[in-house]
């Protein structure tokens, strides 16, 4: 067995292989950036190497500085991760030159599978059914409209090179194909270095679900049932589990024996993921195959008890797979939530910063739930504008798929950031989502049930009752604090008040303390709860229902925190809500006269002149973060009158790009 690996990645992926080469007794190194200096994975490794700058293309996708490493730390073996050079042919043979096994399959396939052209030809000739679309290079954006239209839209544009959801558009019409094949030529060759495009049909109402396979050096192949990846925004997954709640025996069957016959086509060996698309009536077509370790992996180690990372050392190694297709067997169900550094009240905008709080829920295996967090962040650290968005991957595994569910909304209702914005209450209200829970899912999922974007889950007026009960709650415990240190320092007691009114956006409730919880408008809630003054979270029962929820202090009580959704609680004296009615309302500062940069990133593009008429969603301009293109349209009509930045320029938020008549 090896004896020391060199892990080629950062993040979470980095910390995750690490921790399985520790379990092995295996030594490991990590490779790190200028921004990476103080990264968790360089903590956790036994070795570290610095490789250059910040931007990707100056540290972790340079060949050359990986070798280097190798050299100088004696690394006997590689582990890419995913993305960067985790299917790059020419780092796996260069690894080869160097004598260092590669964790992973070897170039012939990667070259075969890895690049989403030939992988298609490649099925197709292997008769796995294949969606329909162009199979050639595309060398501009007319040349991609004329190609979208005689496929018919819509269509998806994807890069050769892509996965992760980097470099991949849906065109609905010739405008979108030519800003779709541009985007996702940009964001291709930033990511990949290469920029190659493809155009495919794009199949209305899909499922995306993917088969992990594994295989070794001796020709042994199996497959290891099925994930759902449905749930993605931008093309980009949020939310996977395994199985899926759509699939019966015989298509998984069928799904997995293809995929094992496309991978002993190519002579695959490690793991690796063949990706489908699948219609309403369970047809599936072959959608692209991952040569490496998927960022969802967690679920399927979860219901076969395998540790995958494990097996793709110990296939590397030449070991032979100790498992037949007769031995995997899928016990119970679970459930990842991707969570990124965006805010989905602002349209998920990127966001980075400073961990100034990262309290994730307690990893536990207990009473049948088991949760765990594949992280790579810790708190103080920085969440930098280079990198992917994602900052941890929660998982739940229970006995059923409620179970799991339900799992993973109470973690999610107990995972704690601030410094950033991030997706925790979208990703929570999903769980508490009907049509989510009833498993009726599509890649359109996220479109349909938030075309107007997401502003926090719904408030029920139970809901909003316990949450004023909560925030009356919590006022008391306070203002009895209060009375006792003024009776400690004035030497007489004050009486904290028993009644008070709480109010969030129009609802306003009449509370009243009561001896085992408060009454909100003469209604007795029931509240058993350990919480003290400066606690993070109330946890507790609210009416006998379990209730997590983050606390932070406001202007004039708490802002809560759970069941997807920020609610703002004002808490006062009766006077003093009489006294509301006076106070003037806040005028709205926002201007009109502007192009501000939403989040922090590097401006690409501006796409328009000093003196230029704009039309309402009209692009103005492309900002990238976080691997990203994001385009920026005018909201209203309007006459450019500056341009104030150029390309290539890095914006924070805020700062004006154009101004407006």
């Amino acid at each position: 067995m090896f004896k020391k690996i060199l892990i080629a990645n950062r993040g979470e992926i980095a910390c995750r292989v690490i921790r399985t080469a520790r379990e092995m007794g295996i030594k490991t190194v990590a490779v790190y950036s200028d921004a990476d200096a103080r990264a968790q994975h360089v903590k956790d490794a036994d070795e570290a190497v610095h490789i250059g700058g910040a931007p990707a293309s100056e540290s972790y996708l340079v060949i050359d500085k990986i070798l280097d490493a190798i050299r100088q730390t004696g690394a006997e073996a590689v582990h890419p991760g995913y993305g960067f050079l985790s299917e790059n042919k020419a780092f796996a043979e260069s690894l080869e030159k160097e004598g260092v096994a590669f964790i992973g399959p070897p170039p012939g396939a990667i070259e075969a599978m890895g690049d989403k052209i030939t992988s298609k030809k490649l099925a197709a000739e292997a008769g796995v059914s294949t969606v329909p679309g162009h199979m050639g290079l595309i060398e501009d954006a007319e040349e991609a409209v004329k190609i979208a239209n005689e496929i018919g839209y819509p269509v998806m544009i994807k890069a050769s090179a892509g996965g992760g959801g980097k470099g991949m558009r849906i065109a609905f019409n010739d405008e979108e194909a030519r800003e779709g094949f541009q985007s996702s030529k940009n964001e291709a060759a930033a990511s990949f270095g290469d920029d190659r495009i493809f155009i495919e049909k794009f199949v209305t109402q899909p499922r995306h679900i993917e088969i992990q396979v594994l295989g070794d050096k001796h020709g042994n192949l199996v497959y290891l049932g099925e994930r759902e990846c449905s749930i993605q925004r931008r093309n980009q997954k949020v939310i996977e589990e395994a199985p899926s709640p759509f699939l019966d025996k015989k298509t998984r069957a069928a799904m997995g024996e293809q995929a094992v016959a496309l991978s002993r086509a190519v002579d695959y060996c490690s793991a690796g993921t063949v990706e489908f698309i699948v219609d309403g009536d369970r047809n599936f077509y072959f959608l692209e195959m991952n040569t490496r370790l998927q960022v969802e992996h967690p679920v399927t180690e979860l219901i076969t008890g395998l540790d995958l990372v494990e097996q793709m050392i110990r296939i590397a190694d030449g070991e032979k797979l100790q498992i037949k297709q007769k031995d995997v067997k899928l016990e119970g169900w679970a459930i990842e939530s991707r969570i990124y550094a965006e805010d989905p009240y602002r349209g998920f905008l990127p966001s980075t910063g400073r961990l100034s709080r990262y309290r994730p829920p307690e990893e536990t295996e207990r009473d049948g739930i088991t949760v765990r967090n594949d992280t790579g962040v810790y708190e103080g650290g920085e969440i930098s504008l280079f990198y992917d968005p994602m900052i941890a991957k929660l998982v739940t595994h229970g006995a059923d798929r409620t179970s799991a569910i339900d799992a993973m909304a109470a973690a999610l209702d107990d995972f704690r950031i601030d410094g950033i914005r991030h997706n925790i209450d979208f990703l929570t209200t999903i769980m508490h989502h009907a049509r989510f829970r009833s498993g009726a899912l599509t890649t359109a999922f996220i479109d349909e049930e938030f075309p107007e974007g997401f502003s926090g889950a719904e408030i029920s007026d139970q809901r909003g009752q316990h949450l004023a009960a909560i925030a009356s709650f919590m006022h008391t415990k306070m203002a009895a604090r209060a009375a006792q240190t003024d009776q400690i320092l004035q030497g007489h007691a004050v009486h904290a008040p028993d009644e008070l009114i709480v109010q969030f956006d129009e609802r306003v409730f009449e509370t009243e303390s009561a001896p085992n919880g408060v009454r909100v408008d003469a209604k007795l809630i029931e509240i058993e709860s350990s919480w003290k003054p400066g606690d993070l979270f109330f946890c507790g029962y609210v009416d006998a229902t379990p209730t997590s929820v983050s606390v932070d202090m406001a202007a004039e009580g708490f802002s809560l925190t759970g069941g997807g959704a920020r609610v703002e609680l004002a808490v006062r004296s009766r006077r003093a809500q009489e006294l509301t009615a006076y106070m003037p309302e806040k005028a709205d500062s926002a201007s009109d006269k502007a192009l501000v940069c939403p989040m922090p990133g590097v401006l690409i593009s501006v796409n328009v002149e000093e003196g230029q008429a704009v039309k309402a969603g009209e692009a103005l301009a492309v900002v990238e973060a976080m691997k990203m293109e994001n385009i920026l349209r005018a909201e209203k009509d309007a006459t450019v009158t500056k341009v104030l930045v150029t390309q290539g320029d890095k914006l924070a938020v805020d700062d004006i790009i154009l101004e407006f008549e």
